[in-house]
């Protein structure tokens, strides 16, 4: 999927090698110690639980929240005048637009800050494995320990809000039978917190409630004396030595907090057959819009952090490596009503105020540029010699771009109507005003949920902070 020369260090075969040793460190380390240090000081939250809506695949800004110049689908157009496909629309603040395609998210921007210049790392390959590692760990892969998933973090700081709960919640990625599957799972974990601070992972949302119900005909005693067995099971392992005692009673924890929720009315959260049809209507009908919808239930009944994935699969969603605008199209309609509404009922619940919802991706899009302003290539998607549109599949942003993004935040202490950031209007449309880095991004979302940037664990004798190195700087001119 990258067209790059890659470095042999940067090998998918090798990148995986890495990581599988990082989690087997994981495995057999010692619990984790937080240390204390002077200048650590919690910030008081402006925010209690987290919903991500992660874009997988490369969410590209131009087609979505940060259009430029729009260039209708013409036959024999030169490939370098397409920069967006789609026209820029109004929203419900004067100076920002988004693209068309979007009304509903167009119409709750007012409550929204508009992150234009969020700049991703260029890390010699641009490839979604490493850069979605890295926006969901903070860190730059493969790490010598294995790096927890900012839910993780916000699980094993703060805790549960609702003890029956699980605090960090996956909803919509498959980790088995697709593609990159163990790219995946290499950072949707907990890493060296242990399986207790893990995901809870929910593929399907419609399905969820099935996750949270003892097997039939395994009700009650029948139940419990399966779970004691299988917990015996477990501490009789032969191979248990692979695990570090730590990680062993963390695993035993996380049995323990599944078998509490299973017996539990909160349950019935992750039941959307609940939810009265008129309103699960509003949320449409795609696995994006259930699972927002189930984020919301969760949120309300007690959960701290929860992602809603469009899912990663190569090739298909926001990875727009042909038929570019035609996906888009599918993807407004997945993306818009669901995100719309889940704004609208927090805000009628009084929520919103109190959970910071996040709409990020791991890259942009550009027609010719892959990562930043230095490599222009081909336009892919089989491209005519000649570098011009003759065919639908040819209208698109197919390469992977670095140089500038977007994220949208709502609530959770972020203005209201907010534009942060701006990229240039013409190729390469990099960020040329307030930057914005992952570890900037990272350092203001923990902020917002209360817990110090250089809050530090003792791994292996060395410490392994919130941010890389413990240098994040939250971006103040976001907070309300």
């Amino acid at each position: 999927m990258n067209p790059l020369p890659l470095d042999p260090q940067n090998t998918r075969r090798d990148f995986l090698k890495k990581l599988s040793a990082a989690s087997i460190a994981a495995m057999m380390a010692r619990e984790p110690r937080l240390l204390a240090a002077d200048d650590v000081k919690h910030p008081k939250p402006t925010a209690d639980a987290c919903i991500l809506l992660w874009m997988a695949g490369g969410m590209a800004a131009p087609e979505t929240f940060d259009p430029k110049r729009y260039e209708p689908y013409a036959v024999g157009t030169p490939v370098e005048k397409v920069l967006s496909t789609f026209p820029s629309m109004d929203t419900a603040v004067d100076h920002i637009k988004i693209s068309a395609g979007l009304p509903n998210i167009a119409k709750v921007m007012d409550r929204a800050t508009l992150v234009r210049s969020h700049v991703l790392a260029d890390l010699g390959a641009i490839l979604h494995s490493r850069h979605q590692y890295h926006w969901h760990t903070g860190y730059v892969p493969p790490q010598t320990v294995a790096a927890p998933h900012i839910g993780a973090w916000m699980a094993r700081v703060l805790g549960p809000r609702n003890p029956v709960i699980p605090a960090f919640i996956n909803i919509g990625q498959r980790l088995e039978g697709i593609g990159e599957s163990e790219e995946l799972k290499s950072f949707t974990t907990a890493g060296f917190f242990g399986a207790e601070f893990g995901p809870m992972n929910l593929p399907f949302p419609d399905d969820a409630s099935r996750a949270v119900r003892p097997p039939k005909g395994m009700e009650g005693a029948r139940f419990e004396n399966r779970y004691r067995a299988y917990r015996k099971l477990i501490n009789q392992n032969p191979n248990r030595d692979f695990l570090s005692d730590y990680q062993q009673e963390s695993l035993l924890r996380s049995m323990d907090n599944a078998q509490r929720l299973l017996a539990s009315k909160e349950r019935d959260a992750f039941d959307i057959t609940l939810e009265p049809k008129e309103r699960a209507e509003n949320y449409g009908t795609s696995r994006f819009g259930h699972g927002c919808l189930l984020a919301r239930r969760l949120v309300e009944s007690g959960a701290r952090f929860v992602e809603v994935t469009t899912e990663y699969e190569p090739f298909r969603n926001w990875d727009t490596h042909n038929s570019g605008h035609s996906t888009l199209e599918r993807m407004h309609k997945e993306l818009d009503a669901p995100v719309a509404q889940l704004i609208l009922d927090l805000e009628s619940r009084g929520l919103l105020d109190r959970t910071l919802v996040i709409i990020a991706s791991e890259f942009s899009r550009d027609m010719l540029v892959e990562g930043t302003k230095g490599n222009v290539l081909k336009p892919g998607a089989d491209m005519p010699k000649d570098d011009t549109l003759k065919e639908p599949k040819h209208y698109g942003l197919h390469r992977h771009f670095t140089g500038g993004s977007s994220v949208v935040m709502f609530g959770g202490g972020m203005k209201r109507g907010f534009l942060h950031g701006e990229t240039a209007p013409e190729r390469p449309l990099v960020a040329i005003k307030d930057p914005v880095s992952i570890t900037e991004m990272h350092a203001t979302i923990f902020t917002a949920m209360g817990i110090s940037p250089k809050t530090a664990f003792d791994i292996e004798n060395r410490p392994f902070y919130a941010t890389q190195d413990g240098l994040g700087k939250p971006v103040k001119a976001l907070f309300g």
